[in-house]
């Protein structure tokens, strides 16, 4: 789908200069069947000068000019919604025309500043992951286009690792958001169910489906994640993060990692990377722990050979049932959803429950775990020769995600069999952080925080990195976010406890001295029960820093402190033991 090569003008702002060079990556590549609909280079320009107008004026846009790719299963203002099945779009009963309004998770990108590109290909009502599955053509793979480019999110994951789109947004039921991530060498982050709206969203299984990203970089990918998350109240699957939740990983993770035997269903060449994987995991500190996962790979087969395929049916089935332009292998998936009884799908969605309920007892102690994203890389012809078998072995480590309520990053490891090579790191629900923080050190980058904020708590003493009281900063779901001094109104006294640890003191300005200290980041319920565990003589406080700032911090009682030895001069507690105070 080329496009004039037109010049970038030397005045335009940012935002417009973006959208002019992917046209123009557009044009060069010529992959027309990435996109269903794409939106004009005149239109697009119109956008993206209005977000460069915005921050001239002032505005704060933290995706001020990025591009996007929305799979065409999402809602866009103005632009029809065919779900890869051309009639759906203007069917009577189904919905027609253009979407009257932008899903809120795209709305929430667009009010940060992305300028949407189009809409993109992806297997037909988000069942495949092969990305083959669509009149509108067969997605190839960015760079080995022989291969299959991984479904259902084909088109936004390939328009990511082309480079022209700079977030790609898919949708993600039984892995479309992490086997195209893993077969394009790019990042894919699927949130826990819930957390990101799905109004707006044509369903493929309504209990199960998660909006996720595609992005080239794992800090992009948190922040388009975070500024989607919770930004429709109103959505009746909506799962707001619990108070309590944890909000960095511990120094030293525990990594789950299958047995041999849960592997079988690698290709040689991917069962060497993912061995290689593992070691990486463990040079960044972590300890590995092998568990039985064979539970969770059975719970997997239900997705697709159990009755929740009535969900699918339940979503799209009788329009599929009349539709002349439906991709057959997908009508025939969703069909076997018709008819299934009532209390067949209670019987499985039971089943659920106790497989979810073993599984969190097999990651008990666990932070994450880490798994091979899918088993090979198949030619597009081995996909169409095999449409059913090969597509369920490609879903071998995904399936089971969504249906036991688990997070899930997915990230490149390497090269296998000649192309990108990806593993995923799982997290239980709600600690999505956790499997970003082990992302980011396996990748050695950044990831930021998909989170709230939290409250920002100073310790001076035994809860200081390294110390013996630390681990129930961690264990508390803890983020460390940097050092920093108090103002110069504070004595610091050594205390007559066990474990050895020092009392903060307010003085008055300029009759103390900064005392070093540590910033450690806790949700509002993690600071409860660290505050309803803390012993005598400790106490929290505001607590004054260097830069004038104030922050919760630990203090001590005036008799405890009276009672104390002065340590003030040595500037910190760590100074203090190492000069044997």
């Amino acid at each position: 789908m080329p496009v004039p090569d037109e010049p970038v003008v030397s005045s335009a702002g940012p935002a417009e200069v973006r959208v002019r060079l992917a046209h123009a990556r557009i044009a060069e590549v010529d992959r027309p069947e990435v996109w269903i609909a794409l939106i004009p280079l005149d239109e697009a320009l119109v956008a993206a000068r209005l977000v460069d107008a915005r921050v001239a004026a002032g505005a704060s846009l933290p995706l001020a000019g990025l591009t996007l790719a929305v799979k065409d299963n999402i809602d866009v203002l103005g632009l029809p919604t065919t779900a890869g099945c051309p009639s759906f779009a203007t069917d009577p009963a189904g919905r027609p025309g253009p979407a009257a309004a932008s899903a809120p998770a795209i709305q929430a990108l667009l009010d940060a500043g992305a300028v949407v590109l189009g809409k993109t290909n992806l297997d037909q009502f988000a069942t495949g992951l092969v990305g083959i599955r669509s009149p509108y053509g067969a997605v190839r793979h960015a760079t080995l286009p022989d291969r299959v480019s991984g479904g259902s999110s084909s088109g936004s994951a390939v328009a990511v690792a082309l480079g022209i789109a700079d977030i790609g947004i898919g949708t993600d039921t039984a892995g479309s958001g992490r086997v195209p991530a893993a077969f394009g060498g790019i990042v894919g982050i699927k949130t826990t169910v819930g957390l990101v709206p799905t109004t707006g969203v044509v369903p493929a299984c309504r209990s199960y489906d998660v909006v996720t990203t595609f992005t080239r970089d794992l800090g992009l990918g948190v922040l388009a994640t975070r500024l989607m998350t919770g930004v429709d109240p109103g959505d009746p699957a909506r799962r707001p993060w619990p108070a309590d939740v944890r909000l960095g990983l511990r120094a030293e993770p525990v990594v789950a990692v299958p047995r041999d035997e849960d592997l079988a269903a690698l290709s040689p060449g991917w069962r060497a990377a993912f061995a290689t994987a593992v070691e990486a995991v463990r040079a960044t500190g972590a300890r590995t722990r092998t568990i039985d996962m064979s539970g969770m790979l059975d719970a997997a087969r239900l997705l697709y050979d159990g009755a929740i395929v009535a969900e699918r049916y339940e979503a799209v089935g009788p329009f599929l049932d009349r539709a002349a332009d439906a991709d057959p292998t997908v009508a025939a998936i969703i069909a076997a959803g018709r008819g299934i009884t009532a209390d067949a799908y209670v019987a499985d969605r039971a089943r659920l429950a106790a497989a979810r309920i073993e599984a969190l007892g097999l990651l008990d102690g666990c932070d994450v775990l880490l798994l091979p994203t899918t088993t090979e890389h198949p030619t597009i012809a081995a996909a169409q020769a095999d449409p059913v078998a090969l597509n369920r072995r490609l879903g071998t480590y995904t399936n089971f995600v969504n249906l036991l309520d688990l997070a899930a990053v997915a990230v490149p490891a390497g090269h296998a069999d000649g192309g990108p090579f990806g593993v995923t790191l799982l997290a239980r629900a709600f600690e999505d952080q956790l499997a970003i923080d082990m992302a980011a050190r396996l990748l050695g980058t950044t990831g930021g925080l998909v989170v709230p904020e939290g409250v920002d708590v100073l310790v001076v003493g035994a809860h200081l990195r390294g110390q013996p009281l630390n681990g129930q900063l961690e264990t508390l779901g803890a983020r460390f976010v940097r050092s920093v001094r108090t103002s110069d109104a504070y004595r610091l006294v050594a205390l007559a406890t066990l474990p050895r640890k020092p009392g903060l003191l307010r003085v008055g300005a300029g009759a103390g001295a900064p005392i070093a200290g540590e910033i450690w980041r806790l949700s509002p319920g993690a600071l409860g029960r660290f505050l309803c565990d803390l012993p005598a003589p400790m106490s929290l406080g505001q607590v004054e820093l260097s830069d004038g700032t104030w922050v919760v911090g630990f203090g001590c009682t005036v008799e405890s402190g009276a009672a104390g030895t002065d340590i003030t001069s040595t500037g910190g507690w760590l100074a203090a033991l190492s000069a044997g105070l």
